[in-house]
């Protein structure tokens, strides 16, 4: 059949509307996906060259892509890692409340933590996670649990922070605040977790003193603690996913290191559970291991360690990093200091629930600008920054945006608080005001657009233990002292560990208020 002839003119016209048809077809199957302007993938490896020119500021750079993004929502792919990330609300309360069962932490997640934290709380999914969240909200929301922690918070603020501050002024001494709230923090939550006391703040460990076989060895924990929580938080910087398992296999490098510091986190644990165990029918206490212990019989050890090392790492990380940025950010805010003294004297001369050199629950409830104060530092500096999960099924978000099985599906906190859709023009700037109602009250945000806290289902359990600590910690060191940032203006560089660090920490010169 000669080519030019119309019958083939007609044929091949006929092959070219259907092939375009059965296209449109094809293309209706596959998800449709957008990207930020300038920002497409590389072929097979995805974003792969993207990631590693900007692997050293990883939060800020998926802020400034979901910024430009539509809808504040990407696809982001690097060689086999596929999935979605997003900065948008009504999408975060689709993932963490409206379909929570189609999106658990999933596999990848759980066993690049699961050397560290086993099947604890943060690290379960399913009937394991149902049980121990069952068990810990009951105990979260009982009166005697959050006097206990108001009781050790005072303490450890009284007999060591402030003595350690006050030591550091009179002296003319310089100190790194992020390194010092880390330990402050770790000597609270093990206090409330194990009814144990590390010292990490004893004025003895601080000048170089000796110290019992029993207070070093809480050091050693202490320091195997930090360095398995850095470790693990690395498994999930390394370029090729999981290829972490290959220096575990051979037992070189990080994951030596991280073996043994897990093993010896895991010999302290197991020695005051075992211990608290055998004694839970003698002695009465309020901390979380001994609550749980007394709940249950069915508990193993085990089980009893992945809880409590979980309620550890939570407590340690989170509020000392929430701390550190809030006083960087207020060094360069004298107006917002001021508004939190003021504040305090208040209720100093109302006497509202205070107590000798401290505060009480009560005194703290009336503190509502500091409570906005330290929101909006979270706000913009979240102490966890990024949270994923892992899709079950098929899924089409409220934006359109569709998700595969499969897919690790990625809220930015970090971005979150960027983002000029969620907060307005002024997203960017520190503004406690924003949470104050015209009555002077604290105002509660969406969970879903404030996500410090996460949401749904797996809200944080500790978030009034959290602001109880942060606000006693604020309040008495700013009634009493005047800090001095060093790199005043210049933010610090930024660590993503399972948390929001400083590289450097946050050097500081103590200066007695009232000289």
């Amino acid at each position: 059949m000669d080519a030019s002839s119309p019958l083939s003119i007609l044929l091949l016209s006929l092959i070219i509307i259907s092939s375009l048809f059965l296209f449109k077809q094809q293309r209706k199957k596959i998800p449709q996906i957008t990207y930020p302007p300038g920002f497409k993938p590389y072929p097979l490896v995805g974003y792969l060259p993207q990631y590693l020119a900007n692997r050293h500021r990883t939060v800020d750079w998926i802020a400034e892509l979901l910024s430009k993004a539509p809808n504040n929502t990407m696809v982001f792919h690097r060689l086999r890692l596929r999935g979605v990330i997003t900065a948008n609300p009504a999408n975060v309360e689709h993932i963490l409340r409206t379909r929570f069962d189609n999106y658990p932490k999933g596999e990848m997640f759980s066993t690049t933590l699961h050397d560290f934290l086993g099947t604890g709380i943060f690290n379960a999914d399913g009937e394991t996670w149902r049980v121990q969240r069952k068990t810990a909200s009951y105990e979260f929301n009982t009166r005697s649990l959050r006097s206990f922690v108001v009781r050790c918070v005072h303490q450890e603020i009284q007999t060591r922070l402030l003595p350690l501050l006050a030591r550091a002024s009179a002296m003319g001494r310089v100190v790194d605040l992020q390194d010092v709230l880390e330990r402050f923090a770790f000597d609270n939550v093990c206090k409330v977790s194990f009814d144990l006391d590390p010292g990490c703040l004893d004025p003895g460990l601080e000048e170089g003193a000796a110290r019992d076989d029993e207070s070093s060895f809480s050091t050693t924990f202490a320091e195997a603690f930090r360095n398995a929580t850095f470790l693990s938080a690395q498994r999930f910087r390394y370029a090729i996913p999981r290829s972490w398992k290959i220096k575990k296999l051979f037992d070189i490098g990080s994951e030596r290191s991280l073996r043994e510091s897990i093993s010896t986190v895991h010999e302290f644990a197991d020695q005051i559970i075992h211990s608290r165990k055998k004694d839970k029918q003698t002695i009465e206490k309020q901390d979380l291991l001994s609550r749980f212990v007394a709940s249950s019989d069915n508990y193993s050890e085990k089980f009893l360690r992945d809880i409590v090392i979980s309620f550890l790492l939570a407590g340690r990380e989170t509020t000392s990093s929430a701390l550190s940025w809030f006083f960087w950010i207020l060094s360069s805010r004298p107006d917002v200091e001021a508004k939190i003294l003021d504040e305090i004297r208040s209720i100093r001369a109302k006497n509202i629930g205070s107590e000798t050199n401290g505060y009480d629950f009560e005194a703290l409830k009336e503190m509502n600008y500091l409570h906005a104060a330290i929101s909006e530092s979270m706000r913009l500096y979240p102490p966890v920054p990024v949270n994923a999960a892992r899709a079950m099924k098929d899924d089409v978000l409220p934006d359109g945006t569709q998700v595969k099985a499969g897919w690790f599906i990625s809220y930015n906190s970090f971005a979150m608080g960027r983002m000029e859709a969620n907060w307005g023009k002024d997203c960017m700037e520190y503004r406690p005001e924003r949470w104050i109602d015209s009555d002077g009250t604290f105002r509660q945000e969406s969970p879903f657009k404030f996500t410090a806290f996460h949401a749904g289902p797996r809200v944080c359990l500790g978030k009034e233990m959290a602001y109880i600590q942060m606000k006693s910690i604020v309040a008495s060191i700013l009634e009493r002292f005047v800090l001095e940032v060093e790199a005043k203006g210049r933010c610090p560089e930024k660590v993503v560990a399972l948390t929001l660090r400083m590289k450097d920490g946050l050097s500081v010169h103590v200066r007695d208020r009232n000289c």
